[in-house]
């Protein structure tokens, strides 16, 4: 599901990608950010090779938790060509998250 890979920079990883990119922004700490793991694979799974998921880590990257105005845990970005073009906070179960993602693969 989400691979953990190295990047210059986070535009970079967005920009370089030949398909939407939803980004997971989450806590260690947040309960319902736990609950979005196996949503995420459940949507990584009916979504396969039309979609890229990653996860930011908030403690991590504040500043990038702070460049998108990320302010409720979690927070689903989703990115096309580098943009972002849908937002999602809080938990969504897999159909509906899908159903709202189906718009933009």
């Amino acid at each position: 599901m989400a691979t953990n890979k190295q990047f210059n920079s986070f535009e970079e990883m967005l920009s370089g990608s030949d398909v939407p990119v939803l980004v997971d922004f989450y806590a260690e700490w947040c309960g319902p950010c736990q609950m979005m793991g196996p949503i995420l694979e459940q949507v990584n799974t009916q979504l396969q090779g039309r979609l890229r998921i990653i996860k930011i880590d908030t403690e991590k990257y504040a500043g990038l938790a702070s460049q998108y105005r990320i302010e409720a845990l979690p927070t689903l970005v989703l990115f096309k060509q580098g943009q972002p073009v849908d937002r999602v906070e809080g938990v969504l179960q897999a159909p509906q998250l899908v159903q709202r993602l189906q718009n933009f693969v």
